[in-house]
């Protein structure tokens, strides 16, 4: 018997969304607390979260990082400082990953070669 996953919404950690652009950098989206009703929650703080790309060698990547502010005002001045912090995290990440794959010891199986002795088989 499978277990289902609680698809309960929590309606004590409701945000209106509200999304920003320069069209240019990126965006920013504000969430902003709010009760049952949809009447906002003074008791909760706002969140804005900064959201752009990174060009890797495969693509552009996507960056999504909280910016500490208490105004949309604050949240653009501080969207370049909060990026950079998110693109450095981002490479540390790479290269720890990097690191672990190269890392990663082969042990051949007994005797060497190629699996199964590295003998054809023919059904």
């Amino acid at each position: 018997m499978s277990q289902e996953p609680d698809l309960t919404m929590n309606i004590a950690d409701l945000y209106r969304e509200e999304n920003f652009t320069d069209r240019k950098i990126g965006n920013i989206r504000r969430l902003t607390p709010v009760d049952g009703n949809g009447n906002t929650d003074t008791s909760r703080d706002t969140i804005y979260i900064g959201q752009t790309q990174m060009m890797t060698n495969m693509g552009p990547l996507p960056l999504s990082f909280e910016i500490e502010a208490s105004t949309l005002e604050e949240a653009c001045q501080g969207f370049d400082s909060a990026a950079k912090q998110e693109v450095e995290r981002t490479i540390e990440e790479a290269k720890e990953m990097q690191r672990q794959q190269a890392s990663q010891i082969v042990i051949p199986e007994a005797g060497g070669g190629l699996p199964g002795g590295g003998k054809i088989q023919i059904p």
